[in-house]
């Protein structure tokens, strides 16, 4: 009989990840695609599943995607292995659970690997109670995707210095470190530079601060710096050999560079205390204390020393304190950026989950005993037993539903009987004005939206089909059917000419109406706007629900 794979030895371990896996995909399309974030990487999915633009999707027509495609890819070939050929809520957010969950593996089973099996339990335990983490991935963002594989550039990277001091096969040695640099290359293919510069980053500086000269040189070897190239600038080359500049200029100009002047938008130096202090209750007050500990901890032997064999408390130190650099270089990263969002802090918990776990049972409990252990283990049992209820509730609250107490308690439950309640319903308007427009106008007929203020790109998925944005005066306007808000056609209707109104589609707030427009022969098309903002004129992107309750 073989020998069954390490984790699966430990039945609590598994049970684990397969609790992170229910967390994140229960009632996972509960919610609507009704912010503008998600709902743009929703209409770059569909171009790519649904009208076959794998490589350049757009957005309305005309926006580049301002993202490498990686997490697309990974929800399209899913799609094309299932057969599925219509994006949907839950396909749309199905590989972000399945990133979570993997990572929540990745995780506990480095963990097991480095520290043993009691910091692993509690490791998985922190990460399944993370309301960020689980949060995130229960939506259609490429963060988590980003999550996974700089987690896995740092656990690889560790697993090849200790390949290194227990003087492994050079097989092992060198599968090691091309795991480590294609890692790498997969986190920019993820979501650009930042995949590779912040773990690579605190790699090297590791290595630099515990004076691994040796290490260093080896690690920066050509072949498997060429193979992390390789993956990281693929679809960069093919933008660039498909002659699509818009592509690059977003990505590489506005997206990363352009973050750091401001073309995204301003936002105050502390604005991550919040996020980094409160995002997870008491869990996130005790990692800066990890962080603190970690650097500050004595060796039991030289750290320039390539002679003296290590202890296991000498490798678990050393991941303690990579950990440790890598959570003040990506909050140090973020904060010298002009742009700033709460998600971007995501990456932060898989090696933070181990480092907290590691303090707790190697520098608490030594000292304050095991009750440590079980306060910690009992606050986690706590929050994610409170998220497994508010979390379902966030996602329906802020796309406009509303539960009571008893349905709050109920709901997540829910996915082996009955119908949702008619509160739940009302969140996903949007889908029902989406099928009653599409009942009144044709694929082949054009839709404009008047003075749009808000993100298109949910209405652009609902229907798929592309939207024009138009300003100036109603009456300029060309023929076609016209959708607006309630209020400001009140403000219109008066001195407007030539207009029919045919629905009237209410939401959560104001309402909209749906008009039929026959413009006179003599009058000429009032002005369009760009259907999507292009480099710097686009617009800040908004925050969805579920970063704004972290």
């Amino acid at each position: 009989m073989k020998r069954l794979p390490r984790l699966a030895r430990y039945p609590g371990l598994v049970l684990l990840v397969v609790l992170v896996a229910f967390l994140t995909t229960n009632r996972l399309d509960s919610g609507a695609v009704c912010g503008g974030n998600e709902a743009v990487e929703a209409v770059f999915l569909q171009q790519m599943v649904e009208h076959g633009h794998w490589l350049f999707p757009l957005d309305n027509g005309s926006g580049p995607m301002y993202k490498p495609p990686l997490f697309h890819w990974t929800a399209a070939t899913l799609d094309g292995l299932a057969g599925v050929r219509k994006v949907t809520t839950f396909n749309l957010r199905l590989p972000t659970a399945l990133y979570a969950t993997a990572g929540a593996g990745l995780t506990i089973g480095f963990a097991l690997s480095h520290f043993g099996p009691a910091p692993a339990a509690l490791a998985g335990l922190i990460l399944a109670a993370a309301y960020e983490y689980i949060s995130q991935g229960r939506v259609g963002r490429v963060d988590m995707t980003l999550t996974f594989f700089e987690a896995l550039s740092l656990f690889s990277f560790l697993w090849w210095r200790a390949a290194l001091e227990a003087k492994a096969s050079p097989r092992r040695v060198t599968i090691l470190h091309f795991l480590f640099a294609a890692a790498l290359g997969l986190g920019v293919l993820a979501k650009g530079p930042v995949g590779a510069i912040l773990p690579g980053g605190a790699a090297g500086l590791f290595l630099v601060v515990e004076k691994r000269w040796r290490e260093l040189r080896r690690l920066i070897r050509p072949l498997p710096l060429l193979v992390g190239a390789a993956l990281a600038s693929s679809w960069y080359v093919i933008c660039l050999a498909g002659g699509r500049y818009n592509f690059l200029s977003r990505q590489v100009g506005s997206e990363n560079f352009g973050r750091f002047f401001g073309s995204l938008g301003r936002m105050p130096l502390g604005y991550y205390a919040q996020p980094l202090l409160l995002n997870a209750g008491p869990l996130s007050l005790l990692v800066p204390v990890a962080v603190i500990t970690a650097l500050a901890a004595p060796r039991t032997r030289g750290a320039d020393s390539d002679r003296q064999a290590p202890t296991p408390a000498d490798l678990e130190l050393d991941g303690a304190r990579l950990f440790a650099l890598f959570w003040i270089v990506t909050v140090a990263f973020f904060e010298l950026a002009a742009y700033k969002r709460k998600a971007y802090l995501l990456p932060l918990w898989p090696p933070s989950a181990i480092l907290l776990a590691w303090w707790t049972w190697r520098i608490a409990r030594p000292r304050w005993g095991n009750g440590v252990v079980v306060a910690l283990a009992t606050v986690c049992a706590v929050m994610i037993a409170a998220n497994f209820f508010f979390i379902p509730w966030r996602e329906i609250h802020d796309c406009g539903g509303r539960l009571s107490a008893t349905q709050t308690l109920e709901w997540p439950f829910q996915s082996l009987y009955g119908e949702p309640p008619a509160e739940v319903a009302r969140q996903d308007w949007l889908r029902d004005a989406a099928r009653r427009i599409d009942g009144v106008v044709a694929a082949n007929q054009p839709l404009f939206a008047y003075r749009f203020n808000e993100a298109i790109e949910p209405w652009i998925f609902y229907l798929d089909r592309n939207i024009v944005l138009v300003d100036g005066p109603i009456n300029l306007l060309p023929s076609g059917y016209v959708l607006v808000r309630t209020s400001i056609w009140r403000e219109q209707a008066d001195h407007a000419h030539g207009f029919r109104k045919l629905l009237t589609l209410p939401d959560d707030r104001r309402g909209w109406v749906l008009l039929r427009h026959e413009a006179p022969a003599s009058v000429k098309p009032g002005p369009a706007r760009p259907s999507s903002p292009t480099f710097f004129q686009r617009r800040k992107p908004r925050e969805s629900g579920y970063c704004k309750a972290i």
